[in-house]
């Protein structure tokens, strides 16, 4: 397969065989019969759209205790299928779980939208199982039937659930997405629902390593549990509900002999079973047997982030068809990356029989590029750590558990070909390392893709900017990796103390940069004996502890781990940030996707999960570099697979190319004296770091919270259920002598933790303060509630009090802390004039792939032409909309999956204002615009542009200035759908019109202006489908043009410019904007 080119080596792109793979793998996807329900239960065609509808729902609960999720839900009316009663008891269910696992964490967890679904999700089918099992037996056979009636000739139908079939339940979630915390609800969720005792609980996993990383997690989560004790007395002690975890291998069917292992007969009776990485053993007959025995009179949930490529492995239909009905969540790999989840990654891989010395060259790289991600670390380490990024860490994973193994009759060593290269680079002889690091970084690498251009071409820009010549770098790097000022060779001594266990240095007397980690060191050491490489063996360190237990240590000294697959299961580090693979075979694709996974693991700013953006205000520079995995492959077989199989998702494999793209401002619209709302120049601190006070009572946040009872009517449809709620209840103050009674301690902490996850990290709150906003001479609150939560009855009326407090204190804390915030904003925030160097007038950044040049030369060719991107509305290869309003040209929309840019393009809806306001402003120039100048801009987020409650990070799409003689109006516009908005009064983005009321009111704009500030809300959800949904159904027309919430199929643009609709009375603006929220 390799070629030559101008005496380089190609690296081709290997499809062989991907048919059949894709095949295999899109099967069990397009099997999952249970998820499918699942979606059809909320109204969704398939994952994708489930996923699509619900990403953008924030996340959390409001002060009530109710999610935001099942707001959502709620929202979507009659689509849904659960009714509302049932889906709020599922929301207390999830609630009541977190708060109990967050008693015994340091950092309460915050449940992403994906990880609240499949929690969800649980709910919905354990209820079914474990309370309405026969009817939930027919009610999903009677969706298979209905899902097969309607399939085309030739289409695969679902095959029927039977009985058996609900006594399991999987995941299939990518690594980093939260297996571990979804199997500690798993756990809640099931003995809340079972009531019955069970004679065990079992934790499988893979291997010690992860059972020890099991109990940590599990004791975090106050899981009561312990590691299996193969004793007379292990079996059934230990305390009720107590899981017991064990390794798969220890599970045999009949025990023999006195070694650890334990034969499945023993665990008889009612068994709950969680299988970690259920992919083990699908393939391996005996050990999945041996699951199958301990599940069979019990329950069994199993967790992986590799069911379908480890199914394909096993090439069994069965297997496929029964995880289809298992598997109740699918957010596998290309889900979590689409969301923006994890690092980036690139893929280099030399397949075939690559020469020694393409694989130096190839390793070389690999280290050049690993130092690279370590001095953009190093140059700005405080900002990447507010990103929650460690010191970066290159680790090489070979194919064998032992150092040395045997393949076609002659003794080989993955690790000795790392070692080799290490020891080649710390001599450099005939300055060898010197003139590869100048010629990669010259683009003269001599590997080439299949287009002919070096594979290096483009890369190491971090070490370029620098200047630095390459006889500096080899110097700085191995000061800086090999922890030496200067180095004549390798340096190897085993760690006595621990087992597995050799140390790296580049001189006898420095620290150790690097480690080996494998099985058998001694065979290993007599290998590199008897090599000529010339490595040097050291003296055993009897001194030293363990460097492979020190990698996770803050300052650690180690660099670079050296190991085998032991790696991918039972190790864990959020420092991996390049990796080396070697002779990592074709049928390990399933370890590969694991140990790809734990490189990509990301943290995120804010414990988010997610990559930063280029757009972000306070991104360091360079941080793309740390949020990037890099993969340095070498006859890594399988590799070509994997990159297929991600492009197969729609997921880039092979890197973009990025096109600059200047924008053009309108000088003269610069000149017009606009005014935008700022920061004072020189001032970088925002709120949360500059401001810090105290929960104090405050009229201004009083609440209003309503706990009467909701009656429902449910009725059917053809399209579902539809569901109508009534309230009752009185409105009184909580009686004085029952507060007493009250435990005052830990309703402050609980509010102390919800302080936390709503980040309210500047906000002090002392425990006395509580009892006097509930209990004061001034009523801080409306409280519309039973008469049994007012003046209890019972010790269970009791607690229902305490619910009440505690919803009371979370909403005057909201809103106590909202308000602040907004003063805060009014008496920092200036009018300031908008300027060239405004952060909203940004270049373009055009990111198109690799694979398609022919779309990145047109894209190129049309800038590089300069005139009709910024003159005309083009359709491709870069679709614009060209308005001459607009501050700056061009104004990109989006351009589908072909073509990415920074800042992104306008969405559909964004796209559709525009065009409708140039449009409108055309017909009235000469009527009702005659005496006025409009300019628009848009609005940019992550803190580019103008940003109003910057802990919810909301910044409005666009800025129109309306300008008539000395006025000027800044209308503030958001364009989008309101199906996923919060109510009226829970929406700061709605009411955001109120605030800019009483900001203008306080900021003092530039002698001889005057300035109003508003802002509109443009709905592109229809006003009748609107209504439909709950919250909305008694809004009219004048309603929400009261709220400022106008809609696109209106002639919509004439109530803007004129301020608002006539409203029928003052009534009706008091009720659109009540002052209790």
């Amino acid at each position: 397969m390799a070629s030559r080119v101008r005496g380089n080596r190609k690296i081709p792109r290997q499809n062989a065989g991907l048919s059949r793979a894709r095949a295999e793998f899109v099967k069990l996807e397009k099997r999952l019969v249970l998820a499918a329900w699942l979606n059809h239960l909320f109204g969704y065609r398939d994952n994708r759209e489930l996923l699509q509808g619900m990403k953008d729902v924030d996340e959390g609960f409001d002060p009530e205790g109710r999610s935001h999720l099942y707001h959502h839900l709620r929202g979507r009316g009659d689509k849904v299928r659960v009714d509302l009663l049932t889906l709020a008891g599922y929301d207390d269910n999830i609630r009541r779980h977190l708060e109990a696992m967050n008693c015994y964490r340091p950092d309460p967890i915050r449940l992403r939208y994906f990880q609240h679904l499949a929690v969800l999700f649980t709910e919905i089918v354990l209820d079914r199982i474990l309370n309405h099992r026969a009817s939930f037996l027919v009610e999903l056979n009677r969706f298979v039937d209905q899902h097969n009636g309607a399939l085309p000739p030739g289409e695969d139908p679902y095959v029927r659930f039977e009985n058996a079939d609900l006594d399991k339940m999987a995941f299939w979630m990518a690594t980093g997405s939260g297996k571990t915390l979804i199997m500690h609800f798993n756990y809640r969720q099931f003995l809340h629902y079972y009531r019955r005792p069970l004679d065990n609980i079992l934790l499988i996993t893979p291997n010690e390593g992860m059972t020890e990383q099991h109990l940590e997690e599990m004791r975090l989560s106050g899981i009561p549990c312990e590691r299996f004790q193969n004793t007379e007395s292990g079996l059934g002690l230990g305390g009720r509900d107590v899981v017991r975890v064990i390794e798969i291998h220890k599970l045999v069917e009949e025990k023999k002999g006195s070694g650890v292992s334990v034969p499945v007969e023993a665990f008889e009776g009612n068994n709950l079973i969680f299988v970690d990485e259920g992919h083990k053993g699908s393939g391996g007959q005996e050990w999945r047997q041996r699951r199958e025995d301990l599940g069979k009179t019990g329950f069994t949930f199993e967790y992986s982030a590799t069911f379908g490529q480890a199914l394909t492995a096993a090439r069994n239909r069965d297997l496929v068809e029964e995880y289809g009905k298992a598997i109740v969540f699918d957010y596998s790999y290309k889900y979590f990356y689409e969301d923006g989840f994890g690092k980036d990654f690139r893929v280099l891989n030399l397949r075939e029989d690559t020469s020694e010395e393409m694989t130096d060259t190839l390793l070389l790289a690999n280290l050049l590029s690993f130092y690279e991600q370590q001095r953009a670390f190093g140059d700005d380490g405080a900002a990447a750590r507010a990103y929650n990024l460690e010191a970066p860490l290159w680790i090489f994973v070979g194919s064998s558990v032992n150092a040395v193994y045997r393949e076609a009759g002659r003794e080989r060593s993955d690790v000795l070909t790392v070692a080799r290269f290490l020891h080649h680079f710390l001599r450099n002889e005939r300055d060898w390392a010197v003139n590869g690091i100048d010629n990669l970084l010259d683009g003269k690498s001599g590997l080439e893709d299949t287009y002919g251009v070096d594979v290096f071409d483009g890369r190491f820009k971090h070490l370029k900017q620098a200047r630095h010549d390459a006889r500096s770098l080899y110097a700085e790097i191995v000061r800086s990796v090999f922890n030496a000022d200067g180095s004549a060779g390798l340096h190897m001594a085993a760690i006595r103390g621990s087992q597995g266990e050799l140390g790296l240095k580049a001189s006898p007397t420095g620290d150790y940069f690097g480690v080996i980690y494998i099985g058998d060191t001694a065979a290993f050491r007599k290998l590199v004996e008897a090599d000529d490489s010339g490595i040097i063996l050291d003296p055993d360190d009897a001194f030293t502890s363990s460097l492979f237990g020190s990698v996770n240590l803050p300052r650690s000294s180690i660099k670079v781990l050296v190991g085998a697959k032991k790696f991918i299961e039972g190790w864990s580090s959020w420092r991996v940030s390049n990796m080396g693979l070697l002779n990592i075979g074709r049928g390990e694709g399933s370890e590969i996707i694991q140990l790809f996974g734990r490189g990509v693991r990301l943290r995120g700013k804010d414990f988010s999960l997610k990559r930063s953006s280029p757009l972000d205000s306070d991104r360091p520079d360079h941080l793309g570099l740390l949020e990037t995995l890099e993969i340095f492959a070498v006859r890594a077989n399988y590799m070509g697979q994997f990159r297929d199989y991600l492009e197969h998702e729609g997921v880039d494999t092979e890197g973009s190319v990025e096109i600059p793209l200047r924008i053009r401002c309108n000088e003269e619209f610069l000149d017009k004296g606009l005014l935008t709302l700022r920061l004072p120049a020189g001032k970088e601190s925002s709120f949360t770091d500059d401001c810090n006070f105290m929960l104090t009572q405050d009229k201004a946040a009083s609440v209003a919270v309503d706990l009467s009872p909701r009656v429902e009517e449910v009725s059917s449809s053809a399209t579902g259920l539809k569901t109508a709620a009534a309230h009752a209840g009185t409105t009184r103050r909580l009686d004085g002598k029952f507060l007493d009674l009250l435990d005052w301690l830990g309703i402050y902490l609980e509010l102390l933790e919800y302080a936390e996850t709503k980040g309210y990290g500047n906000l002090a709150i002392p425990r006395a303060a509580l009892r006097e906003i509930v209990d004061g001479d001034s009523p801080l609150y409306r409280l519309t509630a039973p008469e049994t939560i007012v003046q209890p009855q019972s010790f269970a009326n009791l607690g229902d009090m305490r619910d009440a407090v505690l919803t009371i204190l979370r909403a005057y804390v909201d809103r106590f802390y909202r308000i602040r915030h907004q003063r805060w904003d009014s008496e920092h925030m200036i009018y300031r004039l908008l300027l060239a160097d405004d952060p909203n007038l940004s270049d373009y950044t055009v990111r198109v792939s690799r694979s398609n040049a022919r779309l990145a030369k047109e894209i190129e060719e049309l800038i590089k032409e300069g005139q009709r991107i910024y003159e005309e509305e083009i359709g491709r290869p870069l679709p614009n909309i060209h308005f001459d309003r607009h501050l700056y040209q061009p104004l990109l929309v989006e351009a589908g999956d072909n073509v990415k840019s920074e800042p992104p393009g306008l969405k559909p809806s964004e796209r559709d204002f525009v065009k409708q306001l140039k449009d409108y402003i055309r017909a009235e120039a000469n009527q009702s615009l005659s005496e006025s100048q409009v300019f628009l801009l848009r609005n940019l987020s992550h803190g580019k542009g103008i940003s109003f409650f910057r802990n919810h990070g909301f910044s409005p799409d666009f800025i129109l200035w309306v300008k008539t003689g000395g006025t000027q109006r800044i209308v503030f516009i958001e364009p989008h759908g309101m199906l996923h908005e919060l109510a009226y009064k829970q929406s700061d983005r709605l009411r955001l019109h109120e605030r800019l009321s009483e900001l203008e009111r306080r900021l003092k704009p530039p002698r001889g202006v005057k300035v109003e500030l508003d802002a509109y809300t443009i709905s592109v959800t229809p006003i009748d489908e609107l209504k439909k949904y709950a919250g909305w159904e008694e809004w009219d027309n004048s309603r929400f043009a009261a709220a400022h919430i106008l809609f696109s199929e209106d002639e919509y643009l004439p109530a803007l410019f004129a301020g608002a609709f006539e409203l029928e009375s003052e009534a009706e603006a008091s009720r659109a904007a009540p002052p209790l929220s």
